[in-house]
């Protein structure tokens, strides 16, 4: 059983560093897909992460195309992908998940490309945020929390205790 958290082009270590934590907790696979604004090596990743990185799953992609040529429709290993993106049509618990999901989440200050999201509508989820406010987002590791942990209580939290 396992869940997929997608990182593409990260750009902020310590949120790449927050949610390999999460993802150590969990056993859920981390990808990485780049460019990616950061060495793996950064000290400021390996603080976030603190001591969990020998316990992540964690893939590196050189590029999106890269990711989806193994993972998307046309890959050898179709998986339903979800895209987080504030211009999701649908809210995320709209969805009822399912083992080897995987989420996509956007660089920091630009999300996932347009036409991505357009080609991927139908699993384009959003967090409700307040309209009221001027913020763009959610913080991207707090963003991947909230959704994974989702579709680990609908998934009964297997082999969490």
């Amino acid at each position: 059983m396992s869940l997929h958290i997608v990182f593409v082009e990260p750009e902020i270590p310590p949120n790449t560093g927050n949610i390999a934590r999460t993802c150590a907790a969990t056993d859920t696979v981390l990808h990485l897909v780049k460019p990616l604004g950061f060495s793996i090596d950064d000290k400021a990743l390996k603080r976030a992460g603190l001591d969990y990185w020998p316990y992540v799953d964690v893939r590196v992609h050189e590029s999106l195309d890269d990711f989806m040529s193994v993972y998307g429709p046309e890959g050898t290993d179709p998986h339903r992908l979800f895209l987080a993106t504030t211009k999701g049509g649908h809210i995320y618990t709209e969805f009822e998940y399912r083992n080897e999901d995987m989420f996509l989440f956007g660089r920091e200050t630009a999300g996932l490309p347009r036409d991505f999201i357009k080609e991927h509508s139908d699993t384009a989820i959003r967090i409700p945020m307040s309209a009221s406010t001027r913020l763009r987002s959610f913080n991207l590791a707090n963003s991947a929390n909230i959704i994974l942990f989702e579709a680990l209580r609908q998934l009964g939290f297997p082999g969490l205790e």
